[in-house]
């Protein structure tokens, strides 16, 4: 399923679920081991596999297999393309309020003096 989608759309995916974004934002820190990763969450070590497989396949995250321990880091090119779309849309949004805000300006009637 996840393959057939558009990075932006895989990471947006991965980061919709509170538990994977508490992941990335521990990773946002350094590496770390999924043992790491898995201390501070309430679910088996399973359930934190499935998690890191989701957030490897939408390119946030990589890991590496050294020995018996598998460390994961965050890939901030991944997290740059979330942030630039969402940031053109920012400003896409804001254009169209200046302008709003510009034809309200100028549409404003005037106020005549109170006597």
């Amino acid at each position: 399923m996840l393959q057939y989608q558009q990075p932006l759309d895989l990471a947006f995916q991965a980061l919709s679920d509170p538990t994977r974004r508490r992941m990335v934002e521990r990773l946002s820190a350094g590496p770390a081991t999924v043992s790491e990763l898995a201390a501070p969450l309430p679910m088996s070590m399973s359930a934190v596999v499935q998690h890191l497989k989701i957030l490897e396949a939408s390119g946030l995250v990589a890991t590496e297999k050294v020995g018996r321990v598998r460390t994961c880091r965050v890939e901030p090119q991944a997290l740059s393309a979330a942030e630039r779309w969402i940031n053109e849309r920012r400003r896409s949004v804001e254009r169209s309020l200046d302008r709003l805000g510009a034809f309200l300006d100028a549409t404003k009637p005037a106020t005549e003096p109170r006597e």
